[in-house]
C-alpha cells in the first residue's frame, strides 16, 4: 500500500508530500468529514529510531501556546506512525526569498515582536529538546518541566556518563527555515515548527539552573550562533536571545558578514565564523539601522549565563522604534504587498493586451486598494 493509499485516524486523508522533517515527510491531508486540510508526517515504524510519538507528546504538552501547532492525532496505521497537526504556511526563509532577500523594517519589526514572545514561551516552559548519543547511536528526548520528576527517576537508572549527556548536550537552532507563518485567518501568525530552538536550561531533578560548562561542541546553525556558543560554553537563554538578534539583523541586511566564507573543513569554517563574528563591532554590523538593533545585541550579549532575558524591555525597545517610525500595527508585511504588485502587473498586461491606448502603471494605481500602507517599502 503506498502512502496514497492510506487514511490515518480513520478521518484524514493523505495527499502529495509537501516537505520533509529531520526525520519522517510530511504531507498535505484532508479531513474527509469537514473537507479541513491539515498536514500529516509519516515515519516508518521500521525506523531505527522513531522518534515521532515523542514529537507528538512535546507538542501536546505545550499545547495552547500562541504560535504553537496543535497536534489533531497521533498512531500508527500499517507501517507508519503517524502524526496529524495543523497546516502551515511558508517559512520566513522562504518568504525571505520571495522578497528578493530583504525585508524592509517595518516587516523586520513586526516578526520581532511575535519572535520575541515565541522564545519567551518556549523559555517558560523551559522545554527540552535534547540529544544523547548512546552506544547504539543518537537518541532524541523531549520533554517539558512538569514531566522532570519522570526524567529525574530516568536518570537515576542510568550510568553517570550517559545521565550528564542527557542533562548538558542540548539542540537548538534558532533561524528563518524554523518560523512559519499560518494561514487562513492565522495568516499573520509567526509559529514554531523546530523545537531544536528551545534550550533546556533547568536540571530536570533539582529544577536549578544548569550549571556552567565549557568545551561544548556547537550545536545549530552556525550563521546565527551565540558568541559564546562558538566558544564552546554551554547554552542557557542568552544565547537564544542572541542568535535572535542576528536572524533580525541578516533580515534587515540581506547577509550577515560571516557567510560564505571558505574553509577546508567544517571546523576551519566553523573557527572562520567565530573569529570574523568577535571582531565585527556591534556599530558596524548594524551600521545604516536604527540604534536600537545595536543596543538589543549588547544587552544579549551582556547577559550572564544563568541571566533571565527581559523579554519585555526587548519588545519594548522594537515597538517603541515601531511607533517613532509612523508605522501601523496592521500586519500588512512585504510579501503581501509583494504578492499585490505581482497581480497587479498581471492584470494590467492582460487589460493592456485588450486597450493599448492605456498604460499598465495606470491600471496599477487603479487597482491599488485603499487600505494600501505606503511607509516602510
Amino acid at each position: 500500500m503506498t502512502t496514497m493509499d492510506l487514511r490515518v485516524g480513520n478521518k484524514y486523508r493523505i495527499g502529495r508530500k509537501i516537505g520533509s522533517g529531520s526525520f519522517g515527510d510530511i504531507y498535505l491531508g484532508t479531513n474527509i468529514i469537514s473537507g479541513e486540510e491539515i498536514a500529516i508526517k509519516l515515519e516508518s515504524v521500521k525506523a531505527k529510531h522513531p522518534q515521532l510519538e515523542y514529537e507528538a507528546r512535546v507538542y501536546k504538552s505545550i499545547a495552547g501556546g500562541v504560535g504553537i501547532p496543535f497536534v489533531r492525532w497521533f498512531g500508527t496505521e500499517c507501517d507508519y506512525n503517524a502524526m496529524v497537526m495543523d497546516l502551515l504556511g511558508p517559512s520566513l526563509e522562504d518568504l525571505f526569498n520571495f522578497c528578493n532577500r530583504k525585508f524592509s523594517l517595518k516587516t523586520v519589526l513586526l516578526l520581532a515582536d511575535q519572535l520575541i514572545s515565541r522564545i519567551e514561551y518556549i523559555h517558560a516552559k523551559s522545554f527540552l529538546h535534547v540529544s544523547v548519543f548512546l552506544p547504539s547511536g543518537p537518541l532524541l528526548l523531549s520533554t517539558t518541566v512538569p514531566e522532570c520528576s519522570r526524567w529525574a527517576t530516568l536518570l537515576q537508572t542510568l550510568p553517570c556518563d550517559i545521565a550528564s549527556s542527557l542533562l548538558s548536550s542540548l539542540l537548538r537552532d534558532i533561524k528563518p527555515d524554523n518560523f512559519v507563518m499560518g494561514i487562513g485567518k492565522r495568516g499573520n501568525q509567526v509559529n514554531v515548527i523546530d523545537f531544536g530552538l528551545a534550550k533546556k536550561y533547568r536540571d530536570p531533578k533539582t529544577h536549578f539552573h544548569i550549571p556552567y560548562r565549557e568545551n561544548k561542541n556547537l550545536t545549530g546553525t552556525a550563521r546565527y550562533a551565540s558568541i559564546n556558543t562558538h566558544l564552546g560554553v554551554e547554552q542557557s537563554r542568552r544565547d537564544d536571545v542572541e542568535s535572535l538578534g542576528y536572524v533580525l539583523l541578516y533580515f534587515c541586511r540581506g547577509s550577515l558578514p560571516w557567510q560564505g566564507l571558505k574553509a577546508a573543513t567544517k571546523k576551519q569554517k566553523y573557527d572562520r565564523i567565530m573569529e570574523k563574528k568577535m571582531t565585527t563591532p556591534t556599530e558596524v554590523l548594524c551600521r545604516g539601522f536604527p540604534n536600537e538593533f545595536a543596543i538589543y545585541l549588547n544587552y544579549t550579549r551582556s547577559l550572564r549565563f544563568d541571566d533571565k532575558p527581559d523579554y519585555s524591555y526587548l519588545r519594548k525597545i522594537f515597538r517603541d522604534l515601531f511607533i517613532r517610525e509612523g508605522f501601523q500595527y496592521d500586519y500588512v508585511f512585504d510579501w503581501t504587498v509583494y504578492k499585490y504588485q505581482k497581480n497587479a502587473q498581471a492584470i494590467a498586461q492582460a487589460q493592456g493586451q485588450n486597450h493599448p491606448d492605456v498604460k499598465p502603471q495606470e491600471k496599477v494605481t487603479r487597482n491599488r486598494p485603499r487600505h494600501q500602507p505606503s511607509q516602510g517599502y
